[in-house]
């Protein structure tokens, strides 16, 4: 993950998903009530299990875009 910050991934991960299908794969409340980068993004700095889970769905995301392309 050498140069894709926490940010991108985010953005990258609700813009694919949406907030929604993002709260329901990764459940936790910063994505399921009133979802926001910046909520997000503080949570997930303090939260090594849960970036650890975006981390591995963002991967699983490019795959499949690859695999779509």
């Amino acid at each position: 993950m050498h140069g894709i910050t926490l940010e991108t991934m985010v953005v990258e991960l609700s813009a694919y998903f949406g907030w929604q299908e993002l709260g329901q794969r990764i459940p936790v409340r910063c994505f399921q009530q009133d979802p926001s980068l910046g909520s997000s993004l503080k949570f997930l700095r303090k939260t090594p299990w849960a970036r650890e889970k975006v981390e591995s769905l963002y991967l699983f995301m490019l795959r499949e875009r690859r695999r779509n392309a």
